[in-house]
C-alpha cells in the first residue's frame, strides 16, 4: 500500500480530505500529523472517519494519528524514516485573517517555517528514493486565493495571476507557496500547489463567517458584518475542494498550480441574509426575524474587496467538477449540519475557551 502524510487533517478542509481518502482510496495508508491547535480537534477526525462510511476497525487499520507540529524537524525526520511516504499533502496552517492581524507570530511560524521544515524533510526523503518510488513521489501545498490580493468588480484569479497578498495571513501563505516552488525549481522536488476560494460546509471552526453567523443567530447575539457588507467572496463547498486536491495529487503536472472555485460569488451581506432566511424556515425566531440581529461593524483592516476564481484549467486538465453547483443548496445542507451537530460545536469551542 502507498503511504500518504496529511498534515492538518484535524481541521476543516484536511478532515474532509481524510474522509475522501478513507472512502475512495482503499489502497492508501494514511498518517495524519496535527498539532491540535484551537481549531484542530480529535472529534473532527472521529467525525470524518464516521462520515467516510468505514467501520471503526477498518478505518483504524487504514490511518494513524500523530499529534505533532510541522515545525518539529526531528519528528518529521523520524516519520519519513519510519513510513517512507509516497505523497505529502500540507493542509496545516494558521488560517484566520482577523487573528493574523491581531497577532502574526503564529502565522509566520506555521505557514512559513513549518512549510520549510516539511519541504526539507520531504527533500531528504525524496533524494533517498530510486526508480518508480522516486517517480511517484509528490508534495502538494494547499493554499488560498487570498495570496492573489484583491479584484475589482470584474475579472477572476487564475493560475497565472501574480501574487499580491494583503494581510499577514495571506502574506505568510504566499511565502510558503514561494518556498514550495523554489524547492521544485532548485532541488527538483515534485511540488504541486493548489489555490481555492472561500470554503464552507460541515466541521468548519465557528470563527469563520458562515458557522459564526449560525452560532450567533441561535444564541440571539448580534450578527456582525464588516463595513457595508458589500465585499464579495466566491464560495466552494469543502467536499468539492477536497476532491479537487485529490485530483491534483493524482493527475496534476509537477511544478504546476491548480485553482478550485465555486462559481458562486456572493456579497457578504447576501450570505448573512441567506443564513437568516434559512434559519427562519427551519427554526423560526420567537420574536421577529433573524435579519433583525444583523449589525454593521467597523470594517476589517485592509479588507480585500473581491475574490473570484476561474478554475477552467482544473476542469480541463484534471476533470474537476463541482457536485455542489448550487450555493443555496450547499448552504442549506451546511446549516442543517450545524443544527444537528451541536455537541461537536460545543466541544470544539469549549476547548478554545470560546463557548
Amino acid at each position: 500500500m502507498s503511504k500518504i502524510l496529511v498534515t492538518g487533517a484535524a481541521g476543516f478542509i484536511g478532515s474532509q480530505f481524510l474522509e475522501i481518502l478513507l472512502r475512495d482510496r482503499p489502497d492508501t495508508q494514511i498518517v495524519v500529523l496535527d498539532k491540535l491547535t484551537y481549531a484542530g480537534h480529535e472529534k473532527t477526525l472521529a467525525h470524518a472517519v464516521v462520515s467516510s462510511g468505514l467501520e471503526a476497525s477498518r478505518a483504524a487499520a487504514r490511518y494513524e494519528f500523530i499529534r505533532g507540529d510541522i515545525c518539529d524537524r526531528k519528528l518529521l525526520r523520524s516519520l519519513f524514516e519510519k513510513h517512507r511516504f509516497s505523497q505529502v499533502v500540507n493542509f496545516a496552517a494558521e488560517s484566520h485573517v482577523d487573528r493574523s492581524i491581531e497577532s502574526a507570530a503564529e502565522f509566520i511560524e506555521t505557514n512559513i517555517l513549518g512549510v520549510f521544515s516539511l519541504l526539507d524533510a520531504s527533500l531528504r526523503h525524496f533524494e533517498s528514493l530510486e526508480g518508480s518510488s522516486r517517480e511517484a513521489f509528490r508534495f502538494l501545498q494547499v493554499s488560498t486565493d487570498e495570496v492573489f490580493g484583491q479584484l475589482g468588480d470584474e475579472g477572476a484569479f487564475t493560475e497565472e495571476t501574480p501574487y499580491a497578498p494583503s494581510s499577514p495571513y495571506s502574506a505568510s501563505k504566499a511565502s510558503g507557496d514561494h518556498l514550495a516552488r523554489a524547492w521544485h525549481h532548485t532541488y527538483k522536488l515534485p511540488v504541486i500547489v493548489t489555490n481555492c476560494s472561500n470554503n464552507y460546509g460541515p466541521r468548519q471552526y465557528p470563527e469563520k463567517l458562515i458557522p459564526h453567523m449560525i452560532a450567533c443567530a441561535l444564541s440571539e447575539k448580534p450578527l456582525p458584518v464588516y463595513g457595508n457588507g458589500k465585499n464579495v467572496r466566491d464560495w466552494i463547498h469543502v467536499a468539492d475542494h477536497a476532491r479537487g486536491v485529490l485530483l491534483a495529487l493524482e493527475k496534476g503536472r509537477v511544478g504546476e498550480s491548480y485553482c478550485f472555485g465555486g462559481r458562486s460569488e456572493r456579497r457578504n451581506i447576501g450570505v448573512v441574509e441567506a443564513i437568516c432566511d434559512e434559519l427562519q424556515k427551519i427554526r423560526p425566531r420567537k420574536a421577529g426575524s433573524y435579519r433583525d440581529l444583523i449589525t454593521f461593524v467597523e470594517d476589517r483592516k485592509g479588507h480585500d474587496w473581491r475574490y473570484a476564481i476561474d478554475d477552467s484549467k482544473s476542469e480541463k486538465e484534471l476533470g474537476f467538477k463541482r457536485e455542489f453547483s448550487s450555493f443555496e443548496d450547499g448552504l442549506r445542507a451546511t446549516i442543517r449540519w450545524y443544527l444537528e451537530n451541536g455537541t461537536w460545536v460545543k466541544t470544539v469551542t469549549e476547548k478554545a475557551g470560546e463557548a
